[in-house]
């Protein structure tokens, strides 16, 4: 397993990142520890994980997957060796079961959802505290393009959020600070301010990525590069489309896209559509569309680590082999070319 450096700390971790947000949903606590058990003997030492876990999040389940890491932590012993990070939730109307609907990041409230992370993860600090999704009006989650509202009451909360983080990460409960479905206007405004004030710096970037959403490469993939805050992927199979099971018929009513139709991020004509050409371009080389999606994502210049997500052992082990492939000059020419003629089907 190789391992990269988690922005400009010294923190190595590995190229391919566990995602659990199937636990306490799709998996149960026993499968839950399996996946874990199997990630770290294969060299994984990243897990990623949020407050709001599992998905689609429900009150039911929201706190379960932590739960689950915790209980993993207090059995084997190994909080030690893993790189652990999570995900404070953001203001959505929908979440009112999550802290009593006081979703936004002010101290109080970041306080509240890191300590009830700490608690339900058993461990006393986070490795790398996130931000699950910006509070203002913006493009994220399926939004493509900006659209300038006006009337957003959001007002500008970066510094005090900065200097709540810089509070925790000098008391010892967080070492590093990360964003997640951020712009590259987020990116930079955090970066500019934690300069100008000597504030902690964000270490990566937590957005979607794969072959039918590449728009990270529109604007962030440069931030990401040259401000050294590297892009952790998420949905790097997208739902599962990417694995090229919904087209070969081998799909069941328990996969994410039959079961959850509610979630159809991934779900339109033209991602089956770029899919099935993605598909045709592995099988030409030999290849699985899963371990080819994975490979394209995990090879990037500007990725710290892929996140990747499973429910059996049987998909973990094939998504985590995927570390060892390479694409061809010729394979990633043939994927342009389907992106070139359908980009970004998924934002």
């Amino acid at each position: 397993m190789e391992f990269r450096n988690l922005g400009a700390t010294d923190v190595q971790v590995s190229k391919i990142c566990l995602g659990t947000m199937t636990f306490g949903e799709q998996n149960s606590e026993a499968e839950a520890h399996d996946q874990m058990d199997y990630a770290i003997t294969q060299g994984i030492n990243f897990f990623d994980t949020a407050e709001l876990y599992a998905v689609p999040p429900r009150k039911e389940t929201t706190g379960l997957t932590e739960q689950y890491l915790g209980t993993w932590f207090a059995k084997t012993k190994q909080r030690k060796n893993i790189i652990l990070a999570t995900k404070i939730a953001g203001h959505r109307p929908d979440l009112a079961f999550i802290r009593n609907h006081q979703l936004d990041y002010t101290p109080e409230q970041i306080t509240a959802a890191l300590d009830g992370s700490l608690n339900r993860l058993q461990t006393d600090y986070i490795d790398l505290y996130q931000l699950h999704w910006p509070n203002r009006n913006t493009n994220f989650f399926g939004k493509l393009g900006y659209h300038h509202n006006p009337h957003d009451p959001w007002e500008d909360d970066f510094i005090l959020i900065l200097e709540t983080i810089e509070k925790f990460i000098k008391a010892g409960k967080i070492r590093y600070f990360g964003v997640s479905n951020e712009t590259a206007w987020g990116v930079m405004h955090f970066i500019r301010l934690s300069e100008k004030y000597n504030l902690p710096r964000i270490v990566s970037v937590q957005n979607p990525y794969s072959l039918i959403n590449r728009s990270f490469e529109v604007g962030i993939a440069e931030c990401a590069i040259r401000e050294n805050c590297g892009l952790l992927a998420y949905s790097p199979l997208a739902f599962g489309l990417l694995s090229g099971k919904y087209h070969k018929e081998e799909d069941t009513p328990r996969d994410r896209i039959n079961r959850f139709k509610n979630l159809s991020r991934y779900n339109g004509a033209l991602s089956w559509q770029a899919t099935s050409r993605y598909l045709e371009i592995a099988e030409n080389h030999g290849l699985s569309l899963a371990q080819m999606a994975l490979a394209f994502v995990t090879q990037q210049s500007f990725t710290t680590a892929n996140i990747i997500g499973a429910t059996t052992l049987d998909q973990l082990k094939e998504n985590i082999d995927s570390a060892n492939l390479i694409l061809s000059d010729e394979i990633i020419k043939e994927i342009n070319e389907v992106h070139k003629a359908i980009p970004n089907p998924a934002p």
